[in-house]
């Protein structure tokens, strides 16, 4: 649940406030923007970002052409009030690029590697098993699975489990690693269709670090 707007936000002469997102999940920087008191109260509101365009002087709702959309998880403040930190949970790219984050270039011209953190990559396959599902293709696992339903996907969740037992049975760890890796993967498939995002499996861990 997003709070509600907190008084003594400082906006600038022209009605706006500079705004960070970033993504929960991996806590990669995806793009900077401005809100308006307006923009801000349908962020709430909606539980998606929206924003002011300055070049155009109206607002718009991130996602609403591209699909790209942002849920807003937490809206934060900096220590002076004159700064927004968005955490969301992003569909897609951030950057109208194409680019998952708008900060994909140093200083020099030349793309960054953003692959930081395992985070990152969970993230990132999870983003992969949605895309299947809203961009099917012809010979994919992922559709096969997600076809099939629940039911399939819970079974092989049990043999590949069963998979991690054997390995780890065995000398050696690289039999381990595979079934593992396979073992995610399906679990990623199953957080698809019950509509989890890893983003809440993380909270779930941090809660339990006490």
């Amino acid at each position: 649940m997003i709070q509600p707007a907190i008084k003594g936000l400082k906006f600038d002469d022209k009605g706006l406030i500079p705004t960070v997102v970033q993504d929960r999940s991996t806590g990669q920087v995806l793009m900077m923007a401005y809100m308006n008191r307006e923009a801000l109260e349908k962020t709430i509101q909606t539980g998606t970002s929206w924003f002011f365009s300055r070049s155009r002087n109206k607002l718009w709702n991130k996602g609403e052409t591209s699909g790209n959309v942002q849920r807003v998880v937490s809206i934060r403040i900096d220590c002076d009030m004159d700064t927004l930190l968005l955490l969301v949970d992003q569909t897609g790219a951030a950057c109208h690029t194409g680019n998952r984050s708008c900060f994909y270039r140093n200083i020099k011209g030349k793309e960054c590697d953003t692959r930081f953190n395992i985070e990152s990559i969970l993230a990132q396959l999870q983003r992969l098993v949605e895309d299947r599902s809203k961009n099917p293709r012809e010979g994919s696992y992922t559709n096969y699975l997600l076809d099939k339903g629940i039911d399939k996907t819970l079974k092989k969740i049990g043999e590949e489990a069963a998979e991690v037992i054997i390995g780890a049975k065995n000398p050696g760890k690289e039999e381990t690693v595979y079934e593992i890796a396979d073992l995610l993967y399906h679990l990623t498939v199953l957080m698809h269709q019950k509509g989890i995002g890893y983003g809440e499996v993380f909270e779930e861990l941090r809660s339990r670090q006490k």
